[in-house]
């Protein structure tokens, strides 16, 4: 199991006062690594690092905008000199915004596609800047099944996630020589305050469990395992890969 511990290890997780990345954090901090929260709200990441501390896990907590270089430039600096270099990052910050393509409002299109791509590419670079240097280190970018699947109503949701595949091989073409694996952990449909308004939707559930194979909506700490995997030893030779935890949703037609 050595090959899965992350003990001594410090990872920086986007978008994870709630959801999906807080999920993650918490399946990192399992795992041994001490783990360091970020969002724009102090208050929100305030609330997460203390149900996390009252586990016993070692969180911290960076508040800065993901899309805003400047920030990120300051807020990555900041945490790597006051709680460690950052041996994970996971760029989970994103957002959704549903409607039709021809009526779907252009700052709409503008905010999607800063806060879901921007994000990562700002991140990620100010990241592997660091990474470089110490030949090592993890990225995980999260993807969606949108990176290959589309539905009514979200196609600049899925133009973002496909961008964001294809941006996670490119990082893990440049940056593998430097000892980096660059990965994306694609969720299916999972049950978050994102999602809310589609599991409260009876005739979208009874769609969704239809149309994938396992026949229900995913829990977030089902995507643990896939975290700890491609933050730990024992994906030391995966690279470029998008990892789908989607109850076989891409898998059926």
């Amino acid at each position: 199991m050595k090959l899965f511990d992350l003990s001594g290890r410090t990872a920086l997780i986007t978008g994870s006062s709630k959801g999906i990345g807080y999920a993650i954090a918490g399946a990192l901090a399992s795992a041994g690594a001490r783990v360091v929260l970020n969002a724009r709200s102090p208050d929100a990441l305030a609330q997460a690092r203390n149900t996390l501390a009252a586990e016993g896990f070692d969180v911290h907590t960076a508040a800065f905008d993901v899309t805003d270089a400047d920030a990120v430039e300051a807020g990555v600096l900041q945490v790597e000199a006051q709680v460690g270099a950052i041996d994970i990052l996971v760029n989970n910050a994103g957002m959704q915004h549903r409607g039709n393509f021809a009526e779907f409002p252009i700052d709409a299109w503008h905010k999607i596609t800063t806060t879901n791509i921007d994000s990562v590419f700002l991140v990620g670079r100010a990241v592997a800047q660091r990474m470089i240097q110490r030949q090592a280190g993890k990225i995980i970018n999260v993807c969606s099944v949108q990176s290959e699947l589309g539905r009514p109503g979200i196609a600049p949701y899925a133009a973002t996630k496909g961008a964001v595949k294809m941006l996670t091989k490119g990082m893990a073409i440049d940056l593998g020589k430097h000892g980096i694996q660059v990965n994306g952990l694609g969720p299916g449909y999972f049950k978050t305050e994102l999602t809310q308004s589609l599991v409260a939707d009876p005739a979208f559930t009874a769609w969704l469990s239809g149309r994938t194979p396992a026949g229900r909506w995913g829990e977030v700490k089902e995507l643990a395992g896939a975290a700890i995997f491609l933050a730990s030893d024992a994906s030391s030779f995966v690279n470029g890969h998008i990892l789908y935890v989607d109850g076989g949703i891409t898998a059926s037609l």
